[in-house]
């Protein structure tokens, strides 16, 4: 059973739970993003263990006719173990979202990891016609070069700001810096995409800015949440946009939290925010 701490934040321990949060947001015209905890395996047998509750999760979403996507962190399907074991676990998975009809979003992880994650994106963007998705940071420098990159590679990007600690060689550090960069960077979508863009940020000012730039360009997207915080706002905005929940599931939300505190302390600040309803 979640400790009452985590229920806010995470959708279950168990697929069944996670499936039932799904239909739950289903009903309020909200989508699902899933997203079974873990990270950072340093042996091959988590790694597989996880890839194949994901294809079993996909089939699974398929099976209920839900509107759910689920994303996974490179490390978890095997990245520290080897480029060869995440594109091999990768390209199960993919193949699954394929078959099922299931859209499969690869979460960016530490910049240490940018580019070979993007270029598994980009294989599979193309091998696909476009049913994966990568999550790119606008605190790091190179982003916009990134982003001009796959301006014209089928599938969707995720914008966020970045929640890594990032050295400041690579990465705008002062907050104004950051947010400016992700003004930049969904401009630049908006007026560039002909459709996918996904904006994952609840800042009630940026939300602001991205309905400024639809009316204006007419560019598809979707707004994606975190689940737990202001998920009133998520459903009020679910009645205009397409709207999606990032809703973590599974045993290890534990470590997951400490990870998340002790990679920023900002991340400590925004759970508690969060809890508090402000």
């Amino acid at each position: 059973m979640l400790l009452p701490v985590a229920r806010k934040f995470v959708a279950a321990e168990d697929q069944s739970g996670a499936l039932s949060h799904v239909a739950d947001l289903n009903e309020d015209g909200v989508g699902g993003i899933l997203n079974l905890l873990g990270e950072h395996y340093d042996n091959t047998a988590e790694a597989t263990a996880d890839t194949d509750a994901y294809i079993d999760m996909i089939e699974s979403i398929d099976d209920a006719d839900l509107d759910c996507c689920v994303s996974i962190k490179p490390s978890q399907i095997g990245l520290d173990l080897g480029e060869d074991v995440f594109r091999t676990h990768l390209e199960r998975i993919v193949d699954a979202g394929t078959e099922h009809g299931v859209f499969v979003w690869i979460d960016m992880e530490d910049y240490t990891t940018t580019d070979v994650t993007l270029d598994a994106f980009e294989h599979h963007a193309h091998e696909t016609d476009g049913n994966v998705g990568i999550c790119v940071q606008a605190n790091l420098k190179r982003t916009r070069e990134d982003v001009e990159r796959l301006a014209d590679v089928p599938g969707k990007i995720r914008f966020v700001k970045g929640a890594y600690d990032e050295p400041a060689d690579v990465a705008y550090k002062q907050k104004a810096r950051v947010n400016e960069a992700y003004r930049e960077l969904l401009a630049f979508a908006f007026e560039t995409f002909d459709d996918g863009i996904a904006v994952g940020s609840h800042d009630p000012e940026i939300i602001e800015y991205v309905e400024g730039l639809a009316e204006t360009h007419g560019t598809p997207f979707e707004f994606q949440l975190l689940m737990g915080v202001r998920e009133d706002a998520q459903r009020d905005l679910a009645s205009e946009y397409e709207v999606y929940q990032y809703a973590p599931y599974g045993p290890k939300y534990l470590s997951y939290f400490y990870r998340r505190v002790r990679e920023r302390k900002e991340n400590a600040l925004f759970a508690l925010r969060a809890v508090l309803g402000r």
